[in-house]
């Protein structure tokens, strides 16, 4: 029996240093250092007058401002269901109409997102009316999905349609399961067959997913990419892990979801603190994004080698510009997004 257990802790201590030695060697493939990059990768901004209006801007004059003063060229764009619906069956499409349009005039090119989960807090935007009621939720979700398709598939300056965004992710203030791979499927299938001529994109997370379920679904995948965040639990985090973290992920989907375009559809431009963000100092703010910071997540994007990129962040470099006296984000982030235009 003596020499039974010592055989299992024997086993037990070989599994558990093959297990170290794997995470490892999995932690320096990852940091490999990366020595090509896109050069030529293209930058965009992902605008929300949802956001813009919580920093007290004025939503259309902070959008025309942006698109003018970064000579923005591609830009995402969200349609917020309860925004749209605010009466059953009666749909207001006046807000994206006015941000599409806009951009049209100035030949930018627009994602346009909608779903149940969208771009900005509480990140799912259901209609009071439907938040119950999953069943009657999906089919109502769908004939607003159907109208938006036909009402915008005419617009030459949308590029691709959004599906949900960040869909598998569990995260938001959000009914249990009001986003599944069953409702996503649908979605993509529906604007798949209401307009074939664009291609259909779903989102995950860059660092708490292995892509799978949105990658099969969609013709252009999109991730998140982060750098800085913070914890309550730890305070301020950065992910040690290099671009070929998200290289090794891109080949996975590659392979097992036969994905084979990614962009970066929401790269971190803007803090991720302990409070709302105008109640942050500049400093504090500083600590999770500044100029420098910006300047070194655009390089690393460039080392995903993915084709192109879209800020998050465009509303807050405008408020710290108009609002704090502080034009330094602003600067930057033009100077970035102008090199491969």
């Amino acid at each position: 029996m003596k020499i039974f257990f010592q055989y299992v802790f024997k086993a037990i201590g070989w599994v558990f240093l093959t297990l170290i030695a794997l995470v490892i060697l999995i932690f320096i493939i990852f940091n490999w250092p990366v020595s090509s990059k896109n050069e030529k990768m293209s930058f965009g901004i992902s605008y929300s007058p949802v956001f813009a209006k919580s920093l007290g801007l004025d939503w259309q004059k902070s959008y025309t401002d942006i698109l003018d003063g970064l000579q923005v060229k591609k830009i995402r764009l969200a349609s917020y269901w309860n925004e749209v619906e605010k009466e059953k069956g009666v749909y207001d499409f006046s807000e994206t109409d006015w941000l599409v349009n806009e951009a049209r005039k100035r030949n930018v090119k627009v994602i346009l997102t909608f779903g149940i989960k969208v771009p900005r807090w509480p990140e799912c935007f259901i209609p009071s009316f439907y938040m119950n009621d999953k069943t009657e939720r999906e089919r109502a979700l769908l004939q607003y999905e159907y109208a938006l398709i036909e009402r915008y598939k005419n617009f030459d300056n949308i590029e691709m349609w959004q599906a949900e965004n960040e869909p598998f992710l569990d995260f938001g203030s959000c009914p249990d399961q009001a986003t599944d791979g069953d409702l996503v499927t649908r979605e993509v299938a529906q604007t798949k067959l209401l307009d074939p001529t664009r291609p259909v994109m779903v989102t995950d997370s860059g660092e708490l997913s292995i892509w799978y379920q949105a990658a099969k679904r969609a013709d252009i995948f999109g991730t998140t990419l982060y750098r800085t965040i913070y914890k309550p639990q730890l305070g301020y985090f950065n992910y040690p892990l290099g671009p070929n973290f998200f290289r090794t992920k891109a080949l996975f989907i590659k392979i097992f979801a036969n994905q084979k375009k990614i962009i970066i559809s929401e790269l971190q431009g803007e803090p991720w603190g302990p409070k709302w963000l105008s109640e942050m100092s500049l400093e504090e703010q500083y600590k999770s994004m500044s100029p420098q910071k910006l300047e070194d997540i655009a390089e690393y994007a460039r080392k995903t080698n993915f084709s192109e990129a879209y800020f998050w962040g465009a509303e807050w470099w405008y408020w710290l510009k108009t609002q704090k006296g502080e034009s330094a984000m602003w600067d930057t982030a033009k100077k970035i997004i102008n090199s491969n235009q």
